[in-house]
């Protein structure tokens, strides 16, 4: 097993925790969300370098479309869900119903929202871009409040 290391990343959301192994990224969790680590914390990582500048890029309306390595972790059904997420450009949402047709189970909407809601990659995989049908705010795992701000900085409208 890989060793993982850590940073604590002040981001305008607050507080994020960027987790990482030797060859790629593996998670950005929210303080009450993801894995807590028992490793010592890495500022020099540079996985972890180019995880925080990438997103400093994404905040400062720099960057739109993220390079830094990272890799999914979950069960089959979160990767192929997850897997829709990544192909969301910037500045664009989809339902959970259109999600679930593109995996080919069109009455998975709520398990789609499921893995949604897991993964572990928050805004560098764009879960946030998933809304209700008629662009209706729905859960997030980082909270309403962030997801408002996510949508609002990439120009996405939404509807409460």
């Amino acid at each position: 097993m890989s060793q993982h290391s850590w940073i604590e990343f002040l981001s305008p959301l607050g507080q994020l925790r960027l987790i990482s192994d030797d060859t790629a990224l593996l998670g950005v969790y929210y303080p009450h969300t993801g894995p807590l680590t028992e490793n010592d914390a890495a500022a020099d990582h540079p996985i972890l370098c180019q995880a925080a500048t990438e997103l400093e890029q994404y905040f400062a309306g720099q960057r739109r479309i993220f390079e830094v390595p990272y890799r999914l972790r979950g069960t089959s059904f979160q990767k192929k869900v997850w897997s829709e997420l990544e192909k969301i450009p910037f500045g664009t949402w989809i339902s959970y119903g259109e999600l679930a047709r593109r995996i080919a189970q069109p009455r998975a909407a709520r398990q789609v929202g499921q893995a949604v809601g897991a993964n572990p990659l928050s805004i560098i995989v764009g879960c946030h871009r998933v809304l209700g049908v008629h662009q209706n705010l729905t859960g997030y795992a980082g909270g309403l409040e962030r997801k408002r701000f996510l949508l609002d900085l990439e120009n996405i409208s939404w509807k409460e």
